[in-house]
């Protein structure tokens, strides 16, 4: 599970993410929505442990991020919206330069790799270098490896972005399976309708702060709209200063 304990990130005067606590749940498909410099990424950065929060403490499965990274990146996976990945593997290789890290080895591996590039649709193009990869490619491949180790903790930062409409719908129904599964999602998105249909629970930030919270009926209930998350959310977020950028 993921805990955010009180969590504040500045730079320099700018307050990115302001006194925010959250948990959530083994098995739960948490989505945060909100416009562009609402703190969205910066919140996943710091779970990942990519970057320290300035106040508070995030734990992951009870290993907090900062004290004890390691353990707590074993059980994490990070998907950011623009993939890296490196130009002169090949796609192969990379899931096992990725296995390598994770430390999964010999059959588990075999299989793992093997289930994956069929469910990612890898076949065709898994031993070509990546640089020759589209955007597309690039996307379903950082996913396929994302999930080699079997993380507990998923961090997804706009899956959807360059993705044509048949794997978007395979990444949403993956993720919907890992969730079953027992792991907690994290997501980012600016696709209000992944959220609606997808999550058990939704978030929306503003200005760094979580503003609402809680199911979509929860969420109705606050807006006191009767009607889809698109309303919702325009109506909940209405009035707010709108930052810039993220």
């Amino acid at each position: 599970m993921i805990s955010i304990q009180a969590v504040t990130k500045n730079y320099g005067q700018k307050v990115a993410v302001d006194n925010l606590s959250l948990d959530i749940a083994a098995g739960e498909f948490f989505a945060v929505l909100g416009p562009n410099g609402a703190g969205k990424t910066t919140t996943i950065k710091m779970i990942a442990g990519l970057l320290r929060p300035t106040a508070g403490r995030i734990l992951l499965c009870g290993h907090d991020v900062h004290q004890d990274p390691i353990s707590a990146k074993r059980l994490c996976a990070y998907v950011p919206d623009q993939p890296f990945l490196y130009d002169k593997l090949s796609g192969l290789e990379f899931m096992n330069f990725i296995a390598d890290l994770y430390g999964v080895e010999g059959e588990v591996r075999r299989k793992e790799i093997d289930r994956l590039v069929d469910l990612f649709n890898l076949k065709d193009f898994v031993r070509e270098l990546t640089e020759s990869y589209s955007h597309g490619m690039k996307q379903r491949l950082v996913l396929a490896a994302t999930l080699l180790h079997k993380p507990k903790v998923i961090l997804v930062d706009e899956p959807l972005v360059g993705l044509d409409p048949h794997t978007a719908r395979l990444v949403k129904q993956v993720f919907r399976e890992e969730a079953r599964q027992g792991a907690s999602i994290f997501m980012s998105t600016h696709v209000l309708s992944v959220a609606e249909d997808f999550a058990d629970r939704i978030g929306i930030m503003v200005n760094g702060r979580v503003i609402a919270l809680g199911r979509m009926e929860e969420l109705r209930r606050q807006a006191d709209l009767d009607g889809k998350l698109e309303d919702v959310f325009f109506k909940i977020t209405e009035g707010a200063q709108i930052p810039s950028h993220d």
